[in-house]
């Protein structure tokens, strides 16, 4: 059994093998997947919890994520996570412990790296600007993800309601080749993007459908809760819509609202992953069509990525 801290897990998880594989993934079968909650005892009220996401995919491999949620951590001395987790993978066949991984760095590389295969099953090729919401700890892996499959983009731009937040991952950051900055006024660099990738905890919409360009791709990574939002009603009036499944996007807001006011219905998502990446459904159909991709995640990506996980490591190991 391997022991894999985080460290590891960005280091062997690197976004155009990752991306590589989760498209390989998503050419078979969808893995059994389920979730379980459990509130702190005797304080249901205050939001502590114990998620539990299990997925097995038959023959190959079975794991489950634990993820502790804390909300009060990140203002605690010192400062913690507000989500803290583990991975643990079991061999397939015979059911033997096979990996025991941080599950913070495994989710951050699964959801950027599910952002980036959306974008090169659906963004314009020649993508040039990429305008990410958010300042958070997966801005900077959304950014080198989807700069991995499309290194056409030049400028990246970041907008965080707090300024100062966005101003902070900027400086941080580094690409050889792209201009990476902060921007205070969303309204006006919406309307320059060709690609919009959103990470917040937006409860009321902050991408307007009717500043986005045409031939501009959406990436919607917040909203996964049912009062959660990003993007306004003309969004989805001006989109074509996709999910990474279609199931799990039942309960994000930014499709659920919709639907609850007649602007959608369920149908209207024309393909998810495993119809985009075993070619049973088209994706963007022409250069100036505006697609959005809900990623609404999920306990079977979670597997994937634990897969490719042990398979780099068990590559490595031989060599």
């Amino acid at each position: 059994m391997h022991l894999i801290d985080g460290r590891d897990v960005h280091r062997l998880l690197d976004y155009p093998a990752l991306v590589a594989a989760l498209r390989e993934a998503h050419r078979g079968a969808m893995p059994d997947a389920g979730e379980l909650f459990m509130s702190e005892p005797g304080n249901r009220e205050g939001g502590r919890g114990l998620m539990t996401l299990p997925a097995w995919s038959r023959a190959e491999m079975l794991g489950v994520k634990l993820v502790s949620i804390f909300p009060d951590n990140p203002r605690a001395t010192p400062s913690l996570p507000a989500n803290q987790g583990l991975y643990i993978a079991f061999d397939g066949v015979t059911g033997a412990p096979a990996l025991v991984a941080d599950g913070t760095a495994l989710t951050l590389r699964k959801t950027a790296a599910d952002s980036a295969l959306g974008v090169d099953l659906l963004a314009r090729p020649d993508a040039e600007t990429l305008l990410v919401l958010g300042a958070g700890a997966l801005v900077p892996h959304i950014i080198e993800a989807i700069v991995s499959v499309r290194p056409s983009v030049r400028t990246v731009s970041i907008w965080n309601r707090t300024a100062e937040n966005a101003r902070r991952v900027a400086a941080d950051m580094h690409i050889d080749g792209v201009e990476i900055d902060a921007v205070e006024r969303l309204e006006t660099v919406l309307p320059l993007a060709d690609i919009v990738s959103s990470a917040t905890m937006a409860t009321e919409p902050l991408i307007r459908g009717a500043l986005l360009k045409e031939g501009c791709h959406v990436d919607l990574i917040g909203g996964w809760r049912p009062d959660m939002r990003e993007a306004d009603d003309d969004v989805i009036r001006r989109a074509t819509l996709f999910a990474d499944t279609r199931d799990l996007c039942r309960d994000c807001g930014d499709f659920l609202q919709p639907v609850e006011k007649g602007l959608m219905s369920w149908v209207d998502i024309q393909a998810d992953l495993f119809e985009l990446c075993s070619g049973s459904r088209p994706g963007r159909t022409s250069a100036g069509e505006i697609t959005l991709f809900k990623n609404a995640g999920g306990a079977h990506l979670d597997l994937f990525t634990a897969q490719e996980l042990l398979r780099r490591l068990q590559l490595e190991t031989d060599h």
